[in-house]
């Protein structure tokens, strides 16, 4: 056990030598799993697009326009001035910049001299997403107003108007009843919802940030054990443990195991971060999350040990440890869901351990799922383990 302790010892001293290694270990995890997670718990944030309105008319119409966009499920409308929408959209702090100018009055939309000035942001999605529900609530207003035109010209047939006064009351009055009719009218879409029961999950990208970070920063360390042998093999340290009463299986228990402590540490820390910043559902089932991250750490070490046991150099070691964890982490859907790939790619993917690993984390904080439920992907996991446990002691070699 001394000796275990020892190896684990000088494992920690050699990772945490230089100040850099704690910037990887905890600094950039927790910095990428809030940036990507968008900053904020999703239930304290409107996710619609944020477009800036500039009302300069300040008339009837322009009012409208406000209250139809308030009503939109895709924008989010914030009314400032000229000077301070024009300084956020060239900052690029903004998708979008609606101005309805001064102008913009029942007088102009009935003699078609009407205009407003959209300004996006190049090849930008969220502009576009803007556009549309502008023109969706500017069309919502258009007819309207037709539908009140139309109701003065039917009564000026029957009736002519005493004076423009009253021309001008019988118009805003009929302008009234086209959008109460319009607020009232029933839905085009009906829908009908299917008796069979379905859990629904709704997407968080709280929970795939903080499970895909979790895994990128923690397998490539993980995958690291090839350049710590590597480093050792170079340095005559492994030749020179021949000659002491430390076996070989006794060396790589030491190494794997710490290797595997340190892992389980930051782990536990990110999903501490998770739980206190992100307001992330992971302690539902404590057992089931210390199951599937402990699996996940054996099998990225197992991995780690085989790869030391093919790598000559502690350079190509370090060099390979970082590309393979990215591709794994890119293709395991730790940065995008897999649904966004192809399903040939989603067939493949699952000889990958990042892909176990996610699903259980996913199931997990996402699903609200349970121990019995992660217990499959905790299985493949162990046997990722196992099989690499097994190629690399048996291909070790001190020399």
């Amino acid at each position: 056990m001394k000796k275990l302790f020892a190896i684990i010892y000088k494992d920690a001293l050699i990772r945490f030598a230089s100040p850099w290694e704690w910037v990887f270990f905890i600094v950039l995890p927790v910095a990428f799993t809030f940036l990507l997670a968008g900053g904020t718990p999703s239930g304290e944030q409107d996710r619609r697009i944020r477009l800036l309105v500039v009302d300069e008319a300040g008339t009837s119409v322009s009012h409208q326009v406000l209250a139809e966009l308030e009503k939109s499920t895709a924008v989010r409308s914030e009314v400032v001035s000229r000077a301070e929408g024009q300084k956020q959209f060239d900052e690029r702090r903004a998708s979008a910049l609606f101005i309805l100018p001064a102008d913009l009055d029942i007088s102009a939309l009935n003699a078609g001299s009407a205009e407003v000035e959209l300004l996006q942001q190049p090849n930008n999605i969220n502009a576009t997403v803007a556009e549309r529900a502008i023109l969706t609530a500017l069309r919502s207003v258009s007819s309207a107003v037709g539908a009140a035109n139309n109701a003065v010209s039917q009564r000026e047939k029957q009736m002519p108007f005493a004076s423009e006064a009253e021309r001008q009351a019988y118009f805003n009055q009929s302008l009234e009843i086209a959008r109460q009719l319009q607020a009232d009218a029933p839905p085009r879409v009906t829908v009908i919802e299917g008796d069979t029961p379905e859990q629904q999950v709704d997407w968080d990208p709280r929970a795939n940030s903080s499970a895909g970070q979790l895994i990128t920063w923690v397998f490539i360390p993980l995958f690291g054990i090839s350049a710590m042998f590597a480093y050792e093999r170079q340095q005559g340290t492994l030749r020179r443990l021949l000659t002491t009463p430390c076996t070989k299986a006794t060396f790589l228990l030491g190494t794997i195991l710490g290797q595997v402590a340190f892992a389980l540490l930051q782990m536990s820390l990110l999903v501490l971060f998770g739980m206190a910043v992100l307001n992330l559902q992971w302690g539902r089932d404590p057992l089931a999350l210390a199951v599937i991250l402990t699996a996940a750490a054996l099998a990225a070490a197992a991995l780690g040990t085989t790869m030391g046991t093919f790598i000559k150099s502690e350079s190509q070691a370090n060099g390979l440890s970082i590309m393979f964890g990215m591709v794994m982490a890119l293709l395991g859907g730790c940065w995008y869901p897999l649904e966004l790939f192809p399903e040939v790619v989603r067939t493949v993917v699952h000889i990958l351990p990042t892909t176990w690993a996610m699903q259980g984390l996913l199931d997990l904080v996402l699903r609200g799922r349970g121990l019995v439920d992660i217990l499959p992907e905790a299985g493949v996991l162990l046997g990722f383990a196992v099989v690499f446990f097994v190629v690399g002691i048996w291909r070790f070699r001190y020399e």
